[in-house]
């Protein structure tokens, strides 16, 4: 059957779209992969909870897999997307070219492709995709890293954030060695390295810097401070929290836990408006920044009960409570209000968004109830199955305003 030249000229025009800006590109990536392997995940644990598809384990254990495909493939396309974006705007720096931002595009899509496809093919799939993964991570953070060079690291969200990739590409590497040594040591540190020397880093970065930003733009009068010594006390409390993790010493990591969820507890007294009259979009914000001093009060008091008892009582609640509470909540959220302004639409929440952001509400309690509830399997299955009902929207409002022109006629 031939292609009518209409749907072809709609179809390249879709392209063209995509390539027009780094956050189309990237934020599109992400929303499609965010359904595909959630998607995956979730047939795993219905299977492995009811046998009712007679799934396969994959050339790596699925429950490692879904940790670094969420991780370091899911989430980093959004992440780049926003940090190409706006790193020329934090510097006042020329914006960057389809020829910086294309590759990454390109790459993060085709190694996220060939991962979930290895989640049925084999091991060759996935050490591919793993490459590629690698290789597109590497020429975006160089592109990034430039800027702060021509910038002289006076600007010091972009230079936190590309501390944070080098540690993401150091666990992509060690990723890669395992998957090449199949010595578990390495995927472990993969892990733990890319949720809190990683994720955890960009997100508060850029919470740090944008969270008071859009509050001053939406609301009359506001002012709350962003010190920059909270980036730097921070800093050491994350690294010895993933050193700790790496070095299995649970009992102590009460220690830098208790003070990341002391000063994000201040940051949200600090930054919360005095009025209940706040737009929904930015009310979000604050619901999702809640999320990462209530994660790391969970982590105190696991860490706290092991050192007394020598008993995780909470198991992965508190990851979950970080990655679907924090990370979850604060996609929607931040992802939402840039594609509104930078679609040139109007700075609101809107129905999709709002039901996304509550359903990941009742997907993060789920899942961290889980950890204790009986049956935990099928708890976690109903988990990932309301992480889909959540996005599967909001990803398809999403992909068609990536794929369209700015509503207001602007380029861009």
């Amino acid at each position: 059957m031939s292609t009518s030249p209409a749907t072809t000229s709609l179809s390249a025009m879709g392209v063209r779209m995509l390539a027009s800006a780094p956050h189309r590109l990237l934020f599109f990536v992400g929303a499609t992969n965010v359904l595909l392997a959630m998607a995956w995940w979730a047939l795993w644990l219905i299977d492995a909870r009811w046998h009712v598809i007679g799934m396969h384990q994959p050339a790596v254990p699925a429950g490692w897999l879904h940790a670094m495909i969420m991780q370091y493939q899911v989430l980093p396309a959004f992440m780049f997307g926003f940090l190409l974006t706006v790193f020329p705007r934090w510097m006042s720096l020329p914006a960057l070219t389809r020829a910086h931002y294309v590759p990454v595009g390109v790459g993060l899509l085709a190694g996220q492709i060939l991962s979930l496809a290895g989640l049925f093919g084999g091991l060759l799939l996935l050490e591919l995709g793993a490459l590629l993964t690698a290789t597109s991570w590497a020429i975006g953070t160089t592109f990034l890293v430039r800027l702060v060079y021509l910038d002289k690291g006076r600007t010091w969200h972009a230079v936190s954030c590309t501390f944070a990739l080098g540690f993401g590409l150091l666990g992509l590497l060690l990723y890669i060695l395992f998957l090449h040594r199949s010595d578990p040591r390495l995927i472990f540190a993969s892990i733990k390295i890319g949720s809190i020397a990683m994720l955890l880093p960009i997100y508060f970065t850029v919470c740090h810097r944008m969270i008071p930003f859009f509050a001053g733009a939406a609301l009359n009068g506001y002012s709350a401070p962003r010190p920059l010594w909270t980036l730097a006390a921070l800093w050491p409390m994350w690294l010895l929290h993933t050193w700790l993790e790496l070095r299995h010493g649970y009992a102590w990591l009460w220690l830098p836990d208790l003070g990341i969820a002391s000063l994000a507890s201040w940051l949200l007294w600090k930054w919360w408006p005095g009025t209940r009259q706040m737009p929904a979009l930015l009310r979000v914000l604050f619901v999702a920044f809640a999320w990462l001093p209530i994660a790391f009060a969970l982590y105190s008091i696991q860490s706290a009960w092991y050192l007394t008892a020598g008993e995780f009582i909470l198991g992965r609640a508190p990851a979950h409570a970080l990655f679907i509470g924090f990370f979850g909540s604060l996609l929607v959220a931040m992802v939402t209000r840039v594609t509104q302004g930078h679609s040139g639409r109007p700075l609101i929440l809107g129905t999709t968004a709002g039901f996304a952001f509550v359903a990941v509400q009742a997907v993060t309690v789920t899942r961290v109830l889980a950890e204790v509830l009986p049956d935990s399997l099928a708890w976690q299955a109903l988990a990932a199955v309301g992480w889909i009902a959540a996005f599967l929207p909001w990803v398809l409002r999403s992909g068609r305003i990536y794929l369209s022109a700015r509503a207001d006629g602007r380029p861009g």
